[in-house]
């Protein structure tokens, strides 16, 4: 992932969640995800819950490395 694309999906989420606001419940952002970014639900509650969960210091490597490795999507088929 270019170091553009990340910029455009950081400014992308960080719009959805100010819209939503700080205190967004999960159900909202799902159903955002879902309207405006075509997630799948299971995408969607998927890739929340790795957010909550881990964090920007996991994903942030996880993504290095998947980059590194050229894997785009992974086996779990969100």
């Amino acid at each position: 992932m270019s170091v553009l694309m990340s910029d455009v999906l950081l400014s992308e989420y960080g719009s959805l969640i100010t819209e939503l606001g700080d205190n967004a419940k999960d159900s909202q952002i799902i159903a955002s995800l879902i309207e405006t970014h075509d997630w799948t639900e299971k995408g969607a509650t998927a890739i929340l819950s790795l957010a909550r969960s881990y964090g920007t210091a996991i994903l942030r490597n996880a993504l290095a490395l998947a980059e590194a490795m050229n894997i785009e999507d992974g086996s779990e088929g969100l």
